[in-house]
């Protein structure tokens, strides 16, 4: 048997991940108001028409800060389990009522004992039986590949192999869903630009913090 015989198998492994590596492309998203304005906390998702999707390889964190909830919006891949840490010296009781995901997290303090597995596609809204004011959402999606817009309104997404796909965005409080955009990708950056009609965040009453808050 020649003694560089595992060379071959080698090299081509190698070759093979080099020209997925040159294929995979980046998309940048701009969304505005149709006034013009951009748009923060838009969720930007990018799914394949075909093929397998690869599975959740992270899991995600949704803290409670000051009394809110950090961050306001969170996509993650359907499968990934998400960790409630609470930072504040108060205790928190997180639920939610969503179809997508009914699931609560009585009064408590520090590192609840186990994450919560987000199952399901769609919307999950988080409330604090608490803190009637702290309101969070989690989009759950069925691709790893997703973003979230900036305060400047833009988001990228990286590393994604060529191939045809569907680009939307949603928001929490938008008023009507954006069209879906088709888009086919090779070894490189593709922009796409969207208009999305969102209404401003709603007043909410939150009192001082102090010795005597809660």
């Amino acid at each position: 048997m020649n003694a560089f015989a595992w060379v071959r198998p080698l090299l081509a492994t190698l070759v093979c991940f080099s020209l997925f590596e040159a294929a995979a492309a980046a998309v940048d998203v701009q969304v505005r108001l149709p006034a013009g304005e951009p748009v923060e906390d838009v969720a930007v998702i990018l799914e394949p028409v075909s093929g397998r999707v690869p599975l959740p390889k992270k899991t995600a964190r949704i803290e409670q800060v000051d009394r809110e909830f950090v961050p306001y919006l969170s996509i993650v891949q359907k499968g990934t389990s998400v960790q409630f840490p609470n930072r504040d010296r108060i205790k928190h009781h997180v639920y939610s009522f969503s179809p997508t995901k009914t699931f609560e997290i009585k009064l408590y303090a520090g590192q609840p004992a186990k994450p919560v597995l987000f199952d399901k596609p769609g919307e999950v809204v988080l409330g604090c039986n608490i803190h009637d004011w702290m309101e969070a959402h989690v989009l759950v999606v069925d691709t790893p590949w997703f973003g979230k817009t900036a305060l400047n309104g833009t988001a990228r997404i990286e590393g994604v192999p060529a191939g045809r796909y569907r680009l939307w965005v949603w928001h929490p409080r938008q008023k009507a869903a954006a069209s879906v955009q088709a888009l086919t990708l090779g070894a490189t950056t593709v922009r796409a630009d969207f208009v999305l009609d969102v209404a401003p965040q709603p007043l909410r009453f939150k009192p001082p913090a102090g010795p005597k808050s809660y």
